[in-house]
């Protein structure tokens, strides 16, 4: 409790000295650099601001609401990284989660290590922590890859080594942005694991892998059945079959004259199927408990 009590007492002192314009501290070579830089420090929440590199977009409010619970009985045990930007301002670089539930919370002050970085240091930190992590989505991690191999300019090889990972994991990420943009969504919502689309980078025509991707969806395909569905589809081109899929019904006018109002009242893409005989159903999307009761409220 005594060492615990002494590093408190030591955040609150050098939280004191970042505050003093007479030495602010820009580099590491300027005086009392080495005291902070490396170590905890108690930050005011309101000095904080967000990092513009974070690739993680999507936070669910359910598990920050549990941490800001856990925060407010035992404080925040991981403290947060920032780097100085200007005097008394700071950038976060990695625990935005830590940083909102500890808003939520209602903190006033969160523990920080202290880096001094440039942007594209900055830039690299944020998106090589966030790659660590084990709950990002497989397209959150693929465009974590590609940001730092067009923003930093490094090779793919190299990149393995920054991250830890081995070159075929990250070509594997990275291929999934090939993907069609419907069927990259259903991955960050969750309705396809990243094996489905890798199953799916093997057809070429964007058009075939959405129907495939629906056919996935409504008959809940396994990895290993989609890849024989690919395998299939594959032998079929080969052999040159010329049997094409049914025509899709044609999407009757006064749904279509509707459709964008509705999706804009629900804040969220309705999507439609009609059968040959007029009738149809529209699919509603949710990602989560929050947003779920949400929608109920505004259909009831």
């Amino acid at each position: 409790m005594a060492k615990a009590t002494k590093k408190q007492a030591l955040g609150r002192g050098l939280s004191a000295l970042l505050k003093d314009p007479e030495n602010d501290i820009q580099s590491a070579e300027d005086k009392n650099a080495d005291q902070v830089v490396g170590n905890i420090v108690e930050l005011e929440l309101d000095t904080i601001e967000v990092n513009p590199f974070q690739p993680r977009t999507n936070f669910n409010e359910e598990t920050l609401q549990e941490l800001a619970v856990s925060i407010k009985e035992l404080g925040v045990i991981q403290p947060i990284t920032v780097r100085k930007i200007d005097f008394n301002k700071y950038q976060l670089v990695s625990g935005e989660r830590r940083l909102r539930a500890s808003k939520i919370a209602g903190l006033k002050t969160v523990p920080a290590y202290i880096r001094i970085a440039n942007d594209q240091e900055s830039l690299e930190m944020a998106l090589v922590e966030n790659i660590q992590r084990q709950d990002l989505d497989p397209i959150e991690v693929a465009l974590s890859y590609q940001r730092l191999l067009d923003e930093i300019e490094i090779t793919q090889e190299k990149l393995s080594d920054r991250v830890g990972k081995k070159r075929s994991t990250i070509t594997n990420y990275l291929r999934l942005l090939k993907l069609d943009p419907i069927i990259q969504t259903g991955m960050r919502d969750g309705f396809v694991s990243m094996g489905h689309g890798r199953a799916l980078i093997n057809i070429e025509d964007k058009q075939d892998q959405i129907q495939i991707y629906e056919k996935i969806i409504s008959n809940s395909l396994s990895v290993r059945e989609t890849e024989k569905l690919v395998r299939d589809y594959q032998l079929k081109k080969e052999t040159g079959d010329s049997k094409k899929p049914a025509a899709t019904p044609e999407v009757p006018e006064y749904v279509s004259n509707n459709l964008e109002g509705l999706t804009e009242y629900l804040s969220s893409k309705v999507d439609v199927k009609v059968a040959k005989n007029g009738k149809g159903k529209l699919i509603i999307p949710f990602h989560s408990k929050e947003d779920f009761l949400r929608l109920a409220k505004l259909l009831k």
